[in-house]
């Protein structure tokens, strides 16, 4: 049986923020885009959350849910720095290390880790080290796969641990609300909802050929999670072949403002996460899906490889200004192909698949 930790930072950049400036501290922070460029949330502190405030959510929605928060903008460079030495605590651990994003990880520990005991041990030290070195939090799971692990890491936010055994898996995801499985998307959760499936008991009462005519292939993935079943390996520094963000907008959008200022977001967040492996791009893509589902895309192949963020998101930009449909937009996406390994002058970068059932972080 594997032993795999989900490692996920919690408010990574608010809590830089907080960390690094007392007076903020117990404060709503939020960080992202001022309310008067209708910027976009990154993400915010905990004490922003209780009013409703979440990463994607116009600044400016932000705002009216939270007047007196403080609004901060990104410094990427600063957190780069700290998710480095974050990572070299995994690396002490394992070299089985797939990081996610600049914020998370999953460590495969099965070598060093008889028992789930072990690898709980394990993750508790390694939060102390981390809180040690950064003087951040960081919530951690623990299970027998990629997915339970990653469910347990949001279990319990902030600065929680917790185990999802073999033997309590069942029930636990018997329990779950759809809406807490990771890798199911709020159009998917509304699908589900509207059929009066509403937890993970309900769900596991459709068939394979149901969630696949509802869902196409998603279908196949929820059908396994809800049992507890995920084959899918912690991956190294290899070689995926795209990388990619994309966002669920809170509300379906007209507003080609917008939309730009989310494709050049996720440019950076693309940007960040392929940091993770050292790889740069030639070929920039952008997804958008119409609030009638239609999906398009539209790729833009650049004169050389790269992993700067300003450029990836110009470029999704300029992809999107070519072109014209006046139709509502639910979801947008931003992505890079055609990897090769960063050179030393280049910055660096990760993946994520498009999903049509995945909400970014």
């Amino acid at each position: 049986m594997r032993k795999i930790i989900h490692i996920d930072m919690d408010a990574f950049f608010a809590s830089v923020e907080q960390r690094d400036r007392p007076e903020l501290r117990g404060r709503p922070v939020i960080v992202g885009g001022a309310p008067q460029r209708r910027g976009v949330v990154s993400t915010c502190s905990y004490e922003a959350r209780k009013y409703g405030v979440h990463s994607a959510m116009p600044s400016a929605t932000a705002l009216r849910l939270c007047p007196h928060a403080v609004f901060i903008e990104p410094d990427h460079r600063r957190y780069q720095q700290i998710s480095k030495v974050i990572r070299q605590e995994f690396f002490r651990l394992t070299d089985l290390v797939e990081p996610m994003s600049i914020d998370e990880a999953y460590l495969d520990v099965t070598a060093s880790c008889p028992e789930l005991s072990d690898a709980v041990n394990v993750a508790c030290q390694l939060q102390q080290r981390i809180f040690e070195t950064t003087g951040l939090t960081a919530s951690a799971g623990v299970s027998y796969n990629k997915f339970l692990a990653k469910t347990a890491s949001d279990y319990r936010k902030p600065a929680g641990l917790t185990l999802i055994s073999p033997e309590d898996a069942p029930d636990f995801l018997d329990r779950l609300p759809v809406e807490k499985f990771y890798g199911i998307g709020r159009v998917s959760v509304k699908k589900l909802h509207s059929i009066n499936v509403k937890t993970g008991a309900d769900m596991k009462k459709l068939s394979l050929s149901i969630l696949k005519s509802l869902f196409g292939k998603a279908g196949i993935f929820y059908y396994g999670i809800v049992r507890g079943v995920d084959d899918r390996q912690v991956e190294l520094e290899g070689d995926p072949k795209s990388i990619s963000r994309e966002i669920t907008l809170y509300k379906d959008s007209t507003s080609a403002r917008e939309i730009r200022i989310l494709l050049r977001m996720l440019g950076r967040k693309v940007a960040r996460r392929a940091q993770a492996k050292g790889l740069a791009g030639s070929t920039v893509t952008i997804k958008l899906k119409y609030a009638d589902f239609q999906t398009v895309t539209r790729s833009m192949t650049l004169g050389r490889p790269t992993s700067d963020g300003v450029e990836i998101g110009n470029a999704a930009a300029e992809l999107f200004n070519r072109i014209s449909d006046p139709r509502p937009i639910r979801l947008a996406g931003t992505g890079i192909t055609q990897l090769a390994p960063v050179c030393e002058h280049v910055s660096e970068q990760l993946m994520l698949p498009f999903n049509s059932g995945f909400s970014a972080k």
